[in-house]
């Protein structure tokens, strides 16, 4: 068993697309808009396999407490201790947000965790 996809309900689609493949080498399907449902959605395959979909919808927000924006925090394991610093430098080079890190844990993990640009929390780790 794997998981083969998590989802999360973002504002600006484009730019959350934008995002993941620039800096985490997703790659992108057509967007799927349904215009019944004022819905629409990308999903991101990465090197592993796993799929990230992103999706919006009229009326989901922060305030819907059936369904909110975000989750905890996604974790990407990028193989070294040195590619979790250099991927942290470029994003905070680039503006985003860094929450803590880079750091060894008290349960061993080497990780730093940055926002996406909605405020997401993301976990670099080896």
């Amino acid at each position: 068993m794997r998981i083969e996809h998590v989802a999360i309900w973002v504002s600006n689609l484009e730019n959350m697309r934008e995002f993941y493949e620039t800096y985490f080498k997703g790659t992108s399907n057509q967007r799927y808009h349904n215009k019944e449902k004022g819905f629409e959605s990308y999903f991101l395959s990465f090197e592993s396999g796993t799929r990230l979909e992103i999706m919006r919808r009229i009326g989901v927000n922060e305030k819907n407490l059936a369904e909110t924006l975000g989750w905890a925090h996604i974790g990407f394991s990028l193989g070294s201790k040195e590619a979790v610093d250099e991927l942290t430098t470029k994003l905070t080079t680039d503006g985003y947000k860094l929450v803590n890190g880079p750091r060894t844990t008290g349960d061993g993990y080497y990780e730093s965790v940055i926002e996406d640009s909605e405020g997401n929390l993301i976990e670099l780790t080896v």
